[in-house]
């Protein structure tokens, strides 16, 4: 029960850091995102249980082929039998045999490929997904870049073209913690395809969209502990 990841959890999650948003910053171009984010979860939930389902009808069509290609080896097979009386001398048995090699190799590429077509379907409709996930939180890190601690620590020294939104210390703060929950959210997300497709180039990407989030989060906390620092410094002063 509590060994994979929940896409409705995730989603209650989501939505309720949505409405913080909201209720903290109206407006906000964050609360768009937000809302984007909750939209592509919402699409992710019919998709993964699309994946996860096997498709019967592709399934029996491929069937059919690999059966097709396995009677024409055996007919392959027959027919070099048949010819064994008709072969003369040691160079016309391998030119038999190099050219009977080369038809089970074409035929077993060809089976190869028939087989693994729905894995690889499956691997395309996650990977687009996992790209509109990647984007997303290439959005949070671009909401995040101008929300600099010296605006508030030392506001009279930013430039006027550099200023955005103005923020108390606290509300930066928020701010800046609700994108890395997004950025979190979005890394969880992501996590969840890898938990019905099994397949190596799927968790590279999620991988990857794992370590960008991580990155970026961090990024983030260096800021905090900024802020958080700065306003520790006055009151220890005090205190002394």
């Amino acid at each position: 029960m509590y060994q994979e990841l929940r896409l409705d959890r995730i989603l209650e999650t989501l939505r309720a850091l949505q409405d913080r948003i909201d209720a903290r910053f109206p407006g906000a171009g964050l609360g768009r995102v937000a809302r984007e984010l909750t939209t592509v979860g919402e699409t992710t939930a019919p998709l993964l249980e699309k994946v996860r389902r096997p498709n019967l009808y592709l399934r029996t069509g491929v069937g059919l082929v690999i059966l097709l290609l396995v009677a024409v080896v055996i007919s392959l097979v027959m027919r070099f039998q048949g010819l064994r009386a008709d072969i003369d001398g040691f160079s016309s048995l391998l030119q038999t045999i190099e050219s009977g090699i080369q038809d089970v190799v074409f035929l077993s590429a060809a089976i190869y490929f028939m087989a693994t077509i729905e894995g690889r379907l499956k691997r395309k409709t996650v990977l687009e997904n996992l790209h509109r996930l990647r984007s997303i939180v290439h959005v949070i890190d671009m909401h995040q870049l101008t929300k600099d601690p010296e605006q508030v620590l030392s506001p009279t020294l930013m430039p006027t073209t550099a200023k955005s939104r103005e923020m108390t210390r606290f509300e930066l703060v928020r701010y800046l913690d609700y994108c890395a929950e997004m950025l979190s959210i979005s890394s969880k997300m992501a996590a969840l395809h890898v938990q019905y497709v099994n397949d190596p180039v799927v968790l590279d990407a999620v991988n990857d969209i794992e370590v960008l989030a991580s990155d970026l989060a961090s990024r983030i906390w260096q800021k905090i502990v900024i802020l958080d620092t700065s306003a520790m410094i006055p009151q220890r002063m005090a205190e002394e």
